[in-house]
């Protein structure tokens, strides 16, 4: 690939860090207009015993393309983006995105290299685990 050379099956993308703070996900919630009281009513929480609120699934689809655009640069674009959830994320915690590249080829539209990479969120800190995989993309970077 002219514009990333040292993009090749095994390259590690630069890992994404963030950590989810009720505030972060009221203005999540405010954008996408995504107001289940699961997200930040202490009463209902309390009532499903569910000991934090929890943050909505779609925010790890929004920080997986987050990280890959940042890496591969504002001429890439996103062509498949997939995840599937393995546990729940609460107010406060910090998740870290991690992703691989697993194949780079010619694009069969002819845009560019297609970069396809294995991916995962984890929850960081001694309640550490897997939130979100496997997990993946595709992203067509132009020649």
């Amino acid at each position: 690939m002219s514009d990333l050379p040292d993009v090749e099956v095994g390259t590690e993308v630069p890992a994404l860090e963030r950590t989810i703070e009720l505030p972060d996900m009221i203005a999540y919630a405010g954008s996408t207009w995504d107001w289940h009281r699961l997200h930040y009513d202490p009463v209902y929480l309390e009532a499903k015993r569910v000991p934090a609120p929890v943050v909505d699934g779609q925010v790890f689809g929004a920080l997986l393309a987050e990280q890959v655009l940042d890496w591969l640069g504002p001429r890439a674009s996103l062509r498949t983006l997939h995840f599937r959830f393995k546990a729940l994320v609460f107010a406060g915690e910090t998740v870290r995105c991690l992703a691989t590249v697993t194949a780079v080829e010619p694009d069969p539209d002819g845009e560019g290299d297609l970069v396809t990479l294995e991916a995962r969120v984890e929850v960081v800190g001694d309640r550490g685990r897997v939130a979100v995989a496997p997990a993946g993309a595709t992203v067509v970077v132009p020649r």
